[in-house]
């Protein structure tokens, strides 16, 4: 395998390990508004 189709390979995989964290840190916040709003009356 050429070393350029591993970079691509590696880019690839970082861009959606950050994409997944970005989504979860999303839904942590959304989450959290969401209970606060249920909490107070």
């Amino acid at each position: 395998m050429n070393p350029r189709g591993i970079t691509i390979c590696l880019r690839v995989i970082r861009n959606a390990w950050h994409f997944c964290y970005a989504l979860r840190f999303v839904f942590k916040v959304v989450c959290g508004s969401f209970g606060i709003a249920l909490l107070t009356p």
